[in-house]
């Protein structure tokens, strides 16, 4: 049987991939930078060919290399699941966790979510990511997430998803802005004055994916980066947004004077899911968070 790359090889290189600096990758493997340079000049060796070029100034990889640092991934997530299964057999619900969450989700389930794990999973150690929905679906995939709450539709890539709830868009306007006051649907609304999210939110997406508008009508000023900016921007009558209903008992909308929330005839909807990885040693865990966040998110049924 021909050698086969072993995982600290690949591991170097899917390293280098992030870093492109041969120091630093070695650096972040804890081994010499000779020692990282050879495991790759093994590795391209095993494989038959280049995966890296280099120069005194840059360092890239080539297209063979592109391709066996994605399928290293891949394979490094499923070693590391292996091992969590060995744990996961002997000691069932015990060691760390860690979480990804969306930030248009995170921040109104977090308490309720701690309080539940603490008392359900005692044994457990809950690590919370907040990132957007792109970073965390590639560090579910990369193994450097066990799980992650996000928002549907986006592509999970095959992963194993799981529906917690669905809910509905909500247009929230200043008590002044006529127009969306007595809009009874999107096509009555000015779609001029509806504010977004940044790029790379998939709330941005979703409503975008309801509402027609081309970036001109939207100023760049009008982009918020969270959804308390876009609350700010709402009360001081710089427009409408669309806000899903998990975020409408939020203090800074429920006690604010200037603002009107409302439902409108074609909303775009969403639906919150858990997500993980089909090969996840920690079935049993995802179980258990899937009900504590369907527990959590019952009132949007």
């Amino acid at each position: 049987m021909a050698a086969l790359p072993s995982l600290r090889q690949l591991s170097y290189l899917v390293t280098l991939s992030e870093t492109l600096h041969f120091t630093e990758a070695a650096r972040r493997s804890f081994v010499t930078q000779s020692t990282l340079s050879g495991g790759i000049m093994e590795l391209e060796r095993l494989l038959g060919g280049v995966l890296v070029e280099r120069d005194r100034q840059n360092v890239r990889l080539t297209p063979l290399g592109e391709q066996v640092v994605a399928r290293a991934r891949v394979l490094l997530a499923d070693a590391q699941d292996l091992m969590r299964l060995s744990r996961e057999m002997s000691e069932p619900l015990t060691g760390d966790l860690h979480l990804g969450i969306i930030p248009t989700i995170a921040p109104f389930i977090l308490t309720q979510l701690l309080d539940e794990v603490h008392q359900q999973l005692p044994k457990i150690q809950l690590h919370l990511h907040e990132a957007q929905s792109e970073k965390i679906v590639e560090k579910l995939e990369h193994g450097n997430l066990d799980m992650i709450v996000l928002a549907l539709p986006f592509d999970t890539r095959g992963l194993k998803v799981s529906e917690i709830a669905k809910e509905n868009l909500f247009v929230v306007y200043n008590k002044k802005d006529k127009n969306a006051a007595e809009a009874n649907s999107l096509d009555d609304l000015d779609l001029s004055r509806l504010m977004l999210l940044e790029e790379g939110h998939c709330l941005r997406d979703h409503t975008l994916s309801a509402c027609p508008v081309g970036e001109r009508k939207n100023d760049h000023r009008l982009k918020a980066s969270s959804l308390p900016t876009l609350v700010e921007m709402v009360s001081s009558d710089l427009g409408f947004t669309l806000l899903p209903e998990i975020a409408l008992k939020n203090s800074m909308i429920h006690f604010n004077e200037e603002i009107a929330v409302k439902p409108i005839a074609d909303a775009p909807s969403r639906t919150l899911a858990l997500v993980t990885r089909k090969s996840t040693p920690l079935q049993s865990e995802f179980d258990v968070i899937l009900q504590i966040l369907q527990k959590i998110t019952a009132h949007l049924e």
